[in-house]
């Protein structure tokens, strides 16, 4: 043991205790309690919290119980007779549809030519509809082959070209033509979103997707489910192998050859005289003079999401008026599927750093903060999000329908995966969305030592993670043992200017916003059921809250507001597999009628083109645009330097502008 380190540990820790005994201190973070919290979200009761589940709902009931208990005031207005409960006005309902169901008009057939020879299927057995699909009738359409479905400018790959899908139904294998390759080139253009809108592109009226499975049931396109970003636009179904011979008009080792072609991007035949896989000749020619008659039929049932909201009162008559959010998502990813990173679904993604490590934090400033005596002289908001994991959903939805108005919200601080400190390695985004951010983060992180409650021995403790780094244990004041950094700066700060993200601040930025996002990074856990509450560094976490609460104290004691600035825009940097930047900010939230944009960045081609926040885009380059699929897809298409025309709904109004997108650096 280093004794000289130890003494001066015990002068910091007095020096500080007479100074916190004339400020009438508050409350420590607590390693126990944030252990407790992260416990239970990531427990298996709450089966992942995937938005629109039981578990979501017990996630929130019991931040919801958690805000009561330390005397926030409800969200909500006084509670309605339908949720007359208390705890019901700390929750923030938002649409959601959280289960598909198959309703009761699903038909599909094929006939040859003859009256007497009709082949019909089995919804639920030879095919099943996609959750997304839009519902409608098709009667007596021809069928094109048209490979896997996938077109990518970018990869100078196009299985429609030249075919003669529009007006037809299209069929395709599942697959990709790198055989499904996790780190492939057709990761993003092979996903069935980005098929359905290459579909569309074609001008096809349909989409028939082969299975690649050969129980038809394990396909995880036979599972209905809805993604909560709007539908197809057309109708999409999945058939088993057995109905795609049929359709092809073969038995199964006529449809394993067309796998095999598609698969080497071979010229060969098939078979015989017939024309090739990828030749025009096969893609304009229907699939032997089949017709196809289908009605699809998906019932999306809505469930209400929710938002917690806890509000503790500011304290000073005039600043009170403005309000200060600190919020965090709780929602995860259930048992896997969409937005999954493990090989298959079905186990529970405990999702302990992502997200339970920033509701803790939330829970833990508000225990921290309400307890403050003097209590802090603005409103402070405390927010746990759903929905984030589907495309910041709830956070949209709060900026949207505030609680508090926006223009008297000066700061949202964002916590998002801060459970995993290693190396005192911090990230923190937004630092250029005030002028004001960089000095106080800078000087914060000064500090030469930071208490931190902890309710049992350091030293093989289940409280604290096993591969944590080592640290020196002194008393404090309370008497409890408290942890302690080398004098010196706490963290190593890794800084990023952009106040847009893949978290909830992003929300709040395109609102003109500052914010503060504050993270520590991804791991080899990330997105799997691997995500576990044991693995959390809870002395490196509490660190990072008292990080942040003496943040939020320099907001709070300043009689200035942050003064909001246009960040740097970082996004240019990295790699999204699109040549060409516009500097749009789409609304990931489900939707029909075109993209909404949340914000446009200053000085991009968007805005320059004279797009803006609020926009509804429903067509570019030549594409309709239903949804963000659809619009991705199109920005995939578009080309550095050239001109196109991008038309969208304004006021009620349609209007049409021109928009030229810059090469990516």
């Amino acid at each position: 043991m280093n004794f000289k380190r130890l003494s001066t540990a015990f002068l910091l820790v007095a020096a500080l205790f007479i100074s916190a005994v004339a400020q009438q201190p508050t409350a420590a973070p607590s390693v126990d309690r944030l252990q407790q919290i992260i416990g239970y979200l990531a427990s298996d009761a709450l089966d992942g919290r995937r938005t629109g589940t039981k578990g979501a709902d017990d996630a929130a009931n019991y931040i919801a119980g958690e805000f009561s208990r330390l005397g926030l005031r409800p969200g909500m207005p006084a509670p309605q007779p339908a949720r007359a409960e208390a705890q019901a006005r700390y929750l923030q309902p938002f649409p959601y549809v959280s289960r598909v169901e198959l309703g009761k008009n699903n038909l599909f057939f094929i006939t040859p030519g003859r009256a007497d020879d009709t082949a019909q299927f089995m919804v639920g057995e030879d095919w099943m509809p996609l959750g997304f699909s839009t519902n409608t009738k098709i009667d007596a359409n021809e069928i094109v082959f048209a490979g896997y479905g996938i077109s990518s400018a970018e990869l100078k790959y196009d299985d429609y070209a030249g075919s003669s899908a529009r007006g037809r139904v299209a069929i395709v294998l599942a697959g990709t033509p790198d055989g499904d390759n996790p780190h492939g080139q057709f990761v993003n253009a092979g996903q069935i979103r980005f098929r359905v809108a290459a579909a569309r592109a074609a001008g096809a009226r349909g989409l028939v997707i082969i299975s690649s499975e050969e129980k038809f049931k394990d396909d995880r396109l036979y599972r209905l489910s809805y993604d909560n970003a709007g539908e197809a636009g057309i109708p999409i179904l999945v058939v088993s192998r057995q109905t795609a011979a049929t359709i092809l008009g073969a038995h199964d080792p006529k449809l394993s050859e067309y796998e095999k072609a598609a698969d080497s991007r071979t010229t060969k035949p098939i078979s015989g005289t017939e024309p090739t896989i990828n030749s025009p000749q096969l893609l304009r020619l229907p699939t032997k003079g089949l017709h196809l008659s289908l009605s699809t039929d998906v019932v999306r049932r809505e469930s209400p999401s929710f938002n917690v909201v806890g509000i503790l009162p500011g304290s000073d008559p005039v600043l009170r008026e403005e309000a200060i959010v600190i919020g965090a998502h709780y929602d995860h990813l259930g048992r896997g599927g969409e937005g999954s990173l493990a090989p298959r679904e079905g186990e529970i993604h405990h999702g302990a750093d992502d997200n339970a490590s920033g509701v803790a934090g939330v829970l833990e400033l508000a225990r921290i903060l309400s307890s403050s005596n003097p209590k802090p002289r603005r409103t402070i908001v405390f927010i746990a999000f759903s929905g984030e994991e589907e495309g910041l959903i709830g956070s949209s939805y709060y900026v949207n329908h505030p609680i508090v108005p926006l223009t008297n919200t000066v700061a949202m601080i964002n916590m998002d995966m801060i459970g995993r400190l290693q190396n005192k390695k911090l990230i923190i985004g937004g630092i250029g969305t005030s002028q004001e951010w960089r000095a106080m983060v800078n000087e914060e992180n000064m500090m030469q030592s930071v208490e931190v409650s902890v309710n049992a021995p350091v030293v093989g403790s289940a409280n604290i993670s096993l591969n944590a780094p080592a640290m020196p244990i002194v008393v404090g004041a309370n008497g409890q043992p408290v942890v302690t950094m080398d004098p010196g700066k706490q963290f190593v700060l890794t800084l990023n200017e952009d106040g847009y993200g893949p978290s909830d601040h992003s929300s709040f930025y395109s609102k003109q916003i500052p914010v503060l996002f504050f993270w520590t990074g991804t791991h080899e856990d990330y997105h799997k059921p691997s995500d576990t509450a044991d693995k959390i560094y809870y002395a490196g976490e509490a660190r990072i809250v008292s990080f942040v609460e003496r943040i939020v104290r320099d907001i709070d004691t300043s009689d200035k507001r942050p003064t909001y600035t246009v960040a740097k825009s970082e996004s240019q940097g990295r790699s999204t597999g699109f040549r060409v930047y516009l500097g749009t900010i789409p609304n990931y939230a489900d939707t029909n009628d075109g993209l909404k944009l949340d914000g446009v960045r200053d000085d991009s081609p968007a805005a320059k083109a004279g797009l803006k926040a609020g926009d509804r885009v429903v067509k570019m380059a030549g594409h309709d645009v239903k949804n963000v699929y659809d619009y991705t897809y199109a920005l995939g298409e578009m080309k550095a330097g050239q001109e196109y025309e991008v038309e969208l709904i304004r006021d009620g109004k349609r209007i049409t502008l021109r928009i030229t997108p810059e090469a990516r650096k």
